[in-house]
């Protein structure tokens, strides 16, 4: 009789053109709707979804392993960074995920496309009535209420239970991510009767640093060096997104205020992606592609910088991060460092799409690339100040696999900047490689916050640099900003000025940083013993000596970096 029934509803699916259906099982949920979001209602059945798969891949374990290797000074491997066939080999999922994946969208007439260079993501187009047949979902109309932008997610859906271990998840479905923001900071114009610090033969920090920050005063603090980058095949990329265009013209006036002794021809270069565009209109110049433009070209002297404006046009739904990354993977000759000044608070990502950008970051930096992100200006409550009752980590940072940058202020000495974001992620498990010096942290913090934080999670920032009073050009006038976006471009240069040096001797870049910081690296920092970043109603963390969650081992000085890394 069961086959005799089964029989019939194979001929009945078959006569009506419709699959066999499958087992489900509920693969993502979210339990409520985000704070910050309002339901507008059902999203109508004809409107076009354009959705990815992101497919298990297939040995993380192996490329984790294998970026270790390449990464810790005391591995005979070390240096021996992966080709870009060998990072996508342990990324590419198995054929058998493929198979089964593709069979389940081909009995349902789905025809998807290929994104990404392993082939770990997929992408397909589909209305929202099949959308929600397919998942067993309810796609709605959500609004941001600050931004006042719209989108389509379900809070549940279901995959068939045979593609559990084969499909990772489906994207955008359950996330609420919100859109990234501008600088915390505002731009604050310069008094006319302040001048700049020029300082470039002496170590003698200039007085006028204890007011403003410009490049001398970080050559002078760090001991930075001004002479000019030989090897053109060192690149360093800027990350540049929500139409923030880097201008020539502020970059011009910025040189000649301050790196009088670079070409006047000194610029940088353009990689456009998901629409975007530069346009050299200055009313439209943006603060934070001023600032990461000036404090990348400003300082690494010569190094060629890339400035990747990553448009709107972006359906990654993760405001292009998703999307950077992908190209950046796919290119044969990606940068050897690669910074970035915006990121999200934690929470807003699924557990799923921080795990998969942070697989992506490791196979990156297996590469060879040395990924930078600010810590945030939030101080423990999150990218930015915000009410909130236990701490908020903020992402990319929490990735283990990319270098956090916090934010110092002063000069003698230097002491964290309140704003400075850390802590500990909520989603990703504390890395070896700075277990020894979080856990002397942790004992020293006691009982202080307890509660509010997860001790076992990956802890940052790793390092630190200036962040406040920073001087840059902007639409034709001279001021000031502030903020981890600050310190980040600024400790990319550094670590592009030493990849250039170490290229000159024939040696490899730096690439994934981490294991030489907490290792060799240590003793090439100086440590910031004083100040907290508060948040929360609380103090926030205090730096201390040794590392902290708010400027990490501290802030570089470019002469031991050298000799660490073997100059």
């Amino acid at each position: 009789m069961l086959a005799s029934t089964l029989l019939l509803a194979c001929l009945a699916a078959a006569v009506c053109g419709k699959p066999m259906p499958r087992s489900m099982q509920v693969h993502e949920t979210k339990a409520e709707v985000p704070s910050a979001f309002q339901l507008v209602g059902p999203a109508s059945p004809d409107t076009v979804l354009t959705l990815r798969i992101a497919l298990v891949r297939s040995d993380l374990a192996g490329l984790e392993k294998a970026l270790m290797d390449v990464s810790t000074p005391s591995s005979p491997l070390y240096g021996q960074h992966l080709t870009k066939e060998e990072a996508d080999a342990f990324m590419a999922p198995k054929p058998e995920t493929v198979n089964a994946v593709n069979a389940w969208l081909k009995e349902n007439d789905i025809t998807v496309t290929k994104t990404s260079s392993a082939g770990d993501w997929l992408s397909f187009s589909i209305p929202v009535s099949k959308a929600n047949d397919l998942l067993d979902a309810e796609f709605s109309i959500f609004n941001h209420t600050d931004s006042g932008k719209t989108m389509i997610r379900t809070l549940a859906y279901s995959i068939p239970s045979d593609l559990q271990g084969h499909l990772d998840f489906i994207h955008p479905t359950v996330i609420f991510t919100r859109p990234l923001t501008g600088p915390a900071f505002k731009f604050v114009p310069r008094k006319d009767t302040q001048r700049p610090a020029v300082n470039l033969t002496s170590n003698a920090v200039p007085a006028s640093c204890e007011s403003e920050i410009t490049p001398a005063c970080l050559q002078a603090l760090y001991g930075i060096p001004s002479t000019r980058a030989s090897v053109s095949s060192n690149q360093l990329a800027v990350s540049g997104f929500i139409e923030q265009f880097a201008n020539q013209q502020d970059l011009k006036s910025f040189l000649s205020e301050f790196r009088p002794d670079l070409p006047s021809s000194t610029t940088f270069s353009i990689q456009l992606l998901d629409g975007g565009e530069n346009p050299q209109v200055i009313s439209e110049a943006g603060i934070e592609a001023d600032l990461d433009t000036q404090y990348t070209v400003g300082i690494a002297s010569g190094v060629p910088t890339t400035f990747i404006s990553v448009g709107e046009n972006n359906t990654d739904d993760v405001d292009g991060f998703l999307d950077i990354i992908e190209f950046l993977l796919k290119e044969t000759n990606q940068p050897q460092v690669l910074t970035t000044s915006y990121g999200f608070n934690e929470p807003d990502l699924t557990s799923s799409m921080a795990n998969n950008l942070c697989s992506a970051y490791m196979a990156l930096g297996a590469r060879g690339t040395s990924i930078l992100f600010s810590s945030g200006d939030g101080g423990v409550s999150g990218s930015q100040s915000q009410q909130c009752t236990t701490f908020i980590p903020t992402f990319p940072s929490g990735c283990p696999f990319v270098t956090s940058v916090g934010a110092t202020t002063n000069i003698a000495p230097e002491v964290a900047a309140s704003f400075s974001s850390g802590g500990f992620s909520n989603i990703f498990p504390q890395p070896s490689y700075q277990a020894s010096a979080v856990s002397a942290y942790l004992s020293a913090l006691g009982g202080t916050n307890v509660g509010k934080f997860n001790p076992g999670g990956r802890a940052f920032p790793d390092i630190a640099a200036q962040g406040e009073n920073v001087v840059i050009a902007f639409q034709g006038e001279f001021g000031f900003v502030a903020g981890t976006s600050c310190s980040t471009p600024i400790s990319a240069s550094i670590i592009a000025l030493l990849n250039d040096q170490l290229a000159a001797r024939g040696k490899q870049p730096l690439g994934f940083l981490n294991p030489f910081l907490y290792s060799t690296g240590v003793s090439a920092f100086t440590d910031i013993t004083s100040g907290n970043n508060p948040g929360c109603n609380t103090n926030g963390f205090p730096a201390r000596v040794g590392w902290d969650p708010v400027t990490g081992l501290g802030t570089p000085n470019f002469a031991a970096l050298r000799t660490a890394v073997g100059l």
